[in-house]
């Protein structure tokens, strides 16, 4: 796994979390005069990975005010509870509809249990820690951090999920944006240019909010977005409007398969179509299989969230 911590040059750095497989799950250190926040978690193996970073820039686990969270789905969240033990002065910041769910974890991981099953969800995210509650900040739409000399601005972004935010950082204009904005794996840049598709796993899809929430980071004017799927994309202007036009091809599957006895095959289907044409007329030279490889969990875990998505819709 790399594990050599990216330099932004502007007190932003990146290290891939180990989460999975190599380049799929990146955490945001963000530093200020001594202080530092930590933007996602992944999983309980973290805090190597974090320590080592913290180290890097000559800073121990007395220095860390916040650990920050973009939504609680478990590639995000689930290393919160070893980084909240190991970080004596930090708060965890978090949605509001996602805080009771940090201090009392049981239905959080009842819920992956039935996404992925009970013996490879543990084996995933082993068991997660409570975190008390006079240490979670509820991160309200406009709430503001201050970080030594920097303000993080925290912004409702629902459409991945209903207890997502995005994090502005003030002195960089860059914005932290968990998968609201997409992923994008680094396998798959040609000549530097990056591929990115909208994140719809289950199970609080909503490609109206979706947009909404896209839409509104880019009214920042953004210098980079840093996605945790995976790390900082610039200029972030037309990759949003790749998004977004992707979401409506995405909701054009999602209808397609209403008929299918088998919904979710179907969606996976033609999504797996989708990536492919992207990814061919992008110019990516992996083959489909080495394509298919580094996406399959994305594929399986879209197509639920759109066969989900498309299930409410037809009972509203």
């Amino acid at each position: 796994m790399p594990n050599t911590m990216i330099d932004y040059h502007n007190g932003i750095y990146a290290f891939d979390a180990g989460y999975v497989r190599p380049l799929l799950a990146a955490i945001h250190l963000i530093e200020s005069e001594g202080r530092a926040a930590f933007v996602d978690t992944a999983n309980f193996e973290v805090m190597p990975q974090a320590l080592a970073a913290l180290a890097a820039r000559g800073l121990g686990p007395e220095s860390v005010d916040y650990v920050i969270l973009t939504h609680i789905h478990l590639d995000h969240a689930g290393g919160a509870g070893v980084m909240m033990e190991a970080f004596p002065n930090a708060k965890l910041v978090v949605h509001p509809r996602g805080a009771r769910h940090m201090i009392e974890p049981s239905k959080l991981m009842a819920g992956v249990e039935g996404v992925y099953g009970q013996e490879r969800a543990r084996r995933m995210y082993g068991k997660l820690i409570p975190i008390a509650a006079e240490r979670i900040i509820e991160a309200h739409d406009n709430t503001v951090l201050k970080l030594g000399s920097r303000e993080l601005l925290c912004i409702d972004a629902p459409g991945h999920a209903r207890h997502h935010i995005a994090i502005v950082d003030r002195q960089t204009s860059g914005i932290f944006t968990g998968d609201t904005f997409g992923i994008s794996y680094r396998e798959l840049d040609v000549s530097g240019r990056p591929l990115i598709f909208p994140s719809s796993t289950p199970i609080q899809f909503d490609p109206d909010e979706m947009r909404t929430s896209i839409l509104r980071i880019l009214s920042f004017n953004p210098e980079a977005v840093y996605l945790t799927h995976f790390s900082r994309l610039a200029p972030p202007a037309e990759l949003g409007r790749k998004v977004l036009g992707l979401l409506d091809q995405y909701v054009a599957i999602a209808l397609a398969a209403s008929e299918d006895e088998d919904k979710t095959a179907r969606i996976r289907e033609n999504l797996t179509t989708l990536l492919l044409k992207k990814a061919h007329a992008h110019g990516c030279r992996l083959s489909d299989a080495e394509i298919l490889d580094i996406w399959h969990l994305d594929l399986e875990l879209n197509a639920q969230g759109l066969a989900y998505w498309l299930e409410v819709q037809e009972t509203a």
